[in-house]
């Protein structure tokens, strides 16, 4: 019991007092996870499972595309938007189909962004 209660105040104090970089690779981790459970539950047939772990990986990037200004973002920012966009509608058809090949397709993509971003991270703390 103690230890469940010690985990839960570490991972909210690790939010709470996060960097907004830091929050950004916790979401795509997310991303990450949300996605390969999906993936799983298409294998086993458990379209619960696969449903709303797609959806929950598909409203990260929803929020993700909300919150990339396009418009001070340079050259790099209506490309990013465009990758955001595939990935949702790669989801989308994945959870229409049930298809593990468009997960297969999406899974190293989110994946590549993330450490896209984890990369541009490490890199901003050394200067």
């Amino acid at each position: 019991m103690f230890a469940g209660n010690a985990y839960s105040a570490y991972k909210n104090n690790s939010v709470n007092f996060a960097s907004k970089e830091q929050l950004l690779l916790m979401i795509l981790d997310g991303a990450v996870k949300f996605s390969k459970i999906a993936r799983q539950g298409i294998e086993e047939k458990n379209i619960k499972k696969a449903h709303e772990n797609i959806v929950k990986t598909q409203n990260i990037f929803y929020e993700l595309m909300a919150t990339l200004d396009v418009d001070k973002g340079g050259d790099w920012a209506p490309r990013l938007m465009s990758i955001y966009e595939f990935i949702v509608n790669r989801l989308m058809m994945a959870n229409v189909k049930k298809d593990v090949a468009i997960m297969d397709e999406v899974i190293p993509l989110i994946e590549e962004i993330r450490d896209t971003w984890n990369e541009a991270y490490k890199l901003s703390k050394i200067r």
